[in-house]
């Protein structure tokens, strides 16, 4: 299973995520669920990246299956919050329809960043 966790600030807004594992639904390299959820993360680091002027920390970890990414400037552009929404949204929609077998969906609490 696929398991991300977004964080959340103080307000409720996501920052940043940490996704963990496989999502088990075929074999590897035919996982279509993988390849969603993988494509969605890497469009939305390289979209923050490429139109926003957010700073932020992403970390790779491929033996540990984990990705880590949350943004780290003072205040969060709306671009950047709008994309991360985005994330969400998708995110969800995959779980909706996989089910929570293969891709589990969670905020962390609302915390100071």
């Amino acid at each position: 299973m696929i398991d991300v966790q977004f964080i959340q600030d103080r307000e409720g807004n996501v920052v940043g995520f940490r996704m963990k594992g496989h999502a088990g639904y075929a074999a590897y390299g035919q996982d279509i669920v993988c390849a969603a959820v993988s494509a969605l993360v890497i469009n939305t680091v390289n979209s923050i990246e490429k139109f926003t002027q957010d700073s932020f920390a992403y970390d790779q970890e491929k033996e540990k299956d984990l990705v880590t990414f949350r943004i780290t400037s003072a205040q969060v552009s709306t671009s950047s919050q709008l994309l991360l929404d985005s994330l969400v949204l998708g995110l969800t929609a995959i779980e909706a329809e996989y089910g929570k077998k293969h891709v589990k969906v969670r905020k962390k609490g609302k915390q100071e960043v």
